[in-house]
């Protein structure tokens, strides 16, 4: 089918394609970060666990010519990351943010060394559901061609919400993340609800690296991630600690990493390079513009490390 030229209006449905693809591995690490600080932990490690669980599905789906085992491996490593990280950080005097950057640096040495030989195979995609059917035009059809991680992630959003405002669950990861003193007088282990939450983190941001190596790009290299795990954190601190949040975080940084890509298929291509720093430019100027003495720290756990 040859390309329609739409004229300006391919920019905000390339934005609106470019959003849908780029935020899902940012949703994902996003809400694996978000349940992990609710719970008091702060987890910079997440880096080095989406580029393994990118290795890992990558080389599993290969491996067993299934794009859905890969999925389930990445989410395996990413959880055996979490959990490790988890046990480390509970002995007394460990600081969470040094064994995060250890981790992130294991991670992402270890993800180099077993992925070499997957740098050239090809391994299965992941599918994806057309929106775009009742459209003729092709750019239509390719924006609105949604990956199954992004309906999972949303529904994921809505389900962590509830969670955190009706649930037993919930109730006890956010007193744990709150006071560790409250919650060992109501019969709680700090320490074992910690462990859990960094787990289910961690094996959430795998999944967001299966999403990368797996879909978009669809490869695996060395150079995958590209810093998204840390940009989580920015992420759940915008979103003020809130999976809703995070999901449209995510996806208003999705957008502006496609804003270059838009602007280059209308024949834009002044300062073409200026624009991939965009994601990291808005972040920066949201984290400031909605920053101040009062509300910096609104929404966050007080045992975080970040709130000491």
């Amino acid at each position: 089918m040859e390309t329609v030229d739409i004229g300006l209006w391919g920019v905000p449905l390339a934005i609106l394609g470019g959003a849908i693809r780029v935020s899902t591995p940012f949703i994902f690490v996003s809400l694996g970060e978000c349940l992990t600080e609710r719970s008091g932990r702060i987890n910079l490690g997440l880096e080095g666990t989406l580029v393994f669980g990118a290795m890992s599905g990558y080389a599993v789906a290969y491996e067993t010519n299934s794009a859905f085992f890969g999925v389930l491996a990445a989410a395996f490593a990413g959880l055996l990351f979490g959990l490790v990280h988890g046990w480390i950080c509970k002995f007394k005097g460990v600081n969470d943010i040094a064994i995060g950057i250890a981790m992130m640096l294991l991670g992402m040495g270890l993800a180099f060394f077993f992925g070499k030989p997957y740098v050239q195979p090809v391994a299965p995609d992941l599918p994806a559901i057309s929106f775009g059917w009742w459209s003729s035009i092709p750019q239509v059809q390719a924006a609105l061609q949604v990956n199954v991680l992004f309906l999972l992630g949303g529904l994921l959003a809505v389900f962590m919400t509830w969670m955190f405002r009706a649930t037993r669950v919930g109730l006890i990861v956010r007193v744990v993340g709150d006071s560790t003193d409250a919650a060992r007088a109501m019969g709680l282990d700090p320490d074992l609800v910690r462990l859990l939450a960094t787990g289910v983190g961690g094996a959430l941001a795998g999944i967001g690296g299966a999403y990368l190596s797996l879909y978009y790009p669809g490869s695996w290299n060395e150079g995958i991630s590209s810093g998204q795990g840390l940009m989580a954190i920015a992420l759940v601190i915008f979103a003020r600690w809130s999976p809703a949040n995070c999901f449209w975080a995510a996806l208003l940084f999705g957008g502006a990493g496609a804003l270059g890509p838009a602007l280059q298929s209308v024949g834009v291509t002044q300062g073409y390079y200026l624009f991939f720093a965009a994601p990291y430019v808005l972040t920066l100027a949201l984290l400031i513009l909605t920053s101040s003495t009062e509300r910096s720290m609104q929404g966050a756990p007080l045992e975080l490390s970040l709130t000491k």
